[in-house]
């Protein structure tokens, strides 16, 4: 029999795919070793491949399907908005629902503005404390993923042989030729390390558009902020007349008013995306009505322009408003329940297996680590090549028992799952650590 029929469809399309696409991929998180697998279609919490192979999905799309795939009231919304049309060179009345309900989820929305990703997002927010500053610099939190603006992105790849020391952590580029002008108006500060964070800070006084950071950064360990870390924060930039901006890309989906509202702390500015598109490529940038008038094009000085050709398009809107409409407090707390569920089981199951292994994570997210506690920050979280090789094995037995996982063996809920889906993972996981244990 010829190599050509006995090879799998996969197979054969990442060949077409590498053809066409650098490394044959769109996205860098798709890639498998030998290739990718490619999704034929998708119900509720089960992704089914081109071979015909099911597979409960706790990826969720890098955490932005809320209500896993094709929600009947999402697919109805959308399909008859599909009939109506999908862009126009003029509003929506479905733009202003949308604003007016995100607004109302939280009290730190006085206004905001759609973009088309969380990238835009960030960069929408950066630029606009910018404008409303008038200071170029900002300040991020070492390792933390803020999507790929130069300014955003600088040291969230560091590595202990280019970190620097933890008092004054390096200015890391991700991509070969990032301008050092870039890297030069970007502060670094480590993760719940008040004390070290303000000592750097205070370096930098009037010169800060903003500090930016996650509430759980899923690059710096998936834990949360500490209280203390975020109302030092809060306090720094109130005194210095910076702004604090919070990314919530991924920990909106953590509850109804976002991870924020975990916190006595109200930020200037909030970045969005991911869960708020109902499944299409969304962002949104929301926070204090005096930040974002500087966006007013109908002011006499306006500081900063903006606009997007598919922002605020009618399928996302519709697709988005249907799905936070339906995470609501009842879906919320119920999706958080499960996760804490799957956290304790897990952790009974790496007692039980004598592994070396804990869990971090909070709300609807949470993260496996091959480490005796979870890490506080992004040094902490930081693995090593044994760690790596070991996750390797266990995200392979998972995906083998019909588990797909975010491949730092992160898991996101979806409100189609129940307890069953819950105890096959425990399940999984336990013969995972018996394995490397």
């Amino acid at each position: 029999m010829s190599s050509n029929l006995t090879k799998s469809r996969s197979a054969a399309l990442y060949e077409r795919a590498q053809k066409s696409l650098p490394g044959g991929v769109s996205r860098n998180t798709v890639l498998r070793d030998p290739h990718p697998l490619y999704a034929d279609f998708a119900e509720g919490c089960v992704v089914t491949d081109i071979e015909g192979v099911r597979r409960i999905d706790f990826s969720n799309n890098m955490a932005s399907l809320l209500h896993g795939h094709a929600h009947p009231a999402i697919v109805a919304a959308v399909t008859k908005q599909l009939s109506r049309g999908t862009a126009f060179t003029l509003a929506t009345e479905v733009e202003v629902e949308y604003a007016e309900h995100l607004c109302s989820r939280s009290d730190s929305f006085e206004k905001l503005r759609f973009v088309n990703s969380g990238t835009e997002a960030i960069m929408g927010a950066i630029k606009a404390a910018r404008a409303f500053t008038g200071r170029p610099k900002i300040a991020k939190v070492e390792g933390a993923y803020h999507g790929v603006y130069d300014y955003a992105e600088v040291s969230q790849s560091s590595k202990p042989s280019s970190w620097g020391s933890a008092d004054h952590p390096a200015n890391v580029p991700v991509c070969h030729g990032t301008p050092a002008s870039a890297l030069n108006d970007v502060v670094v500060i480590p993760f719940n390390d008040p004390e070290r964070a303000v000592a750097i800070l205070n370096e930098h006084k009037g010169e800060l558009a903003c500090v930016l950071t996650d509430l759980m950064p899923h690059r710096v360990g998936l834990c949360p902020a500490d209280k203390e870390f975020v109302t030092a924060l809060r306090k720094w930039t109130q005194d210095d007349g910076s702004l604090l901006v919070f990314d919530e890309v991924i920990t909106f989906r953590l509850d109804y008013s976002g991870a924020q509202s975990w916190y006595d702390v109200c930020p200037d500015l909030t970045a969005m995306g991911k869960a708020i598109g109902g499944g299409f490529p969304v962002g949104a940038f929301a926070g204090r009505a005096d930040v974002l008038e500087v966006m007013n094009p109908l002011v006499e000085n306006l500081r900063f322009p903006h606009s997007g050709t598919f922002s605020a398009n009618p399928i996302t809107m519709t697709a988005g408003l249907t799905a936070m409409q339906l995470f609501d407090r009842e879906a919320a707390a119920r999706l958080n329940a499960l996760a804490k569920s799957a956290m304790t089981g897990i952790e009974a199951a790496i007692a039980s297996s004598g592994v070396e292994a804990c869990v971090s994570g909070a709300g609807s997210m949470f993260r496996v680590h091959l480490k005796t506690q979870p890490p506080r920050n992004y040094r902490e979280s930081f693995a090593t090549p044994e760690e790596n090789a070991r996750l390797k094995l266990l995200l392979d037995h998972l995906f083998d028992a019909g588990l797909m996982m975010i491949n730092t063996c992160s898991a996101t809920l979806s409100t189609p799952m129940g307890e069953a889906e819950i105890q096959t993972l425990v399940s999984a996981m336990e013969s995972g650590f018996k394995k490397l244990a």
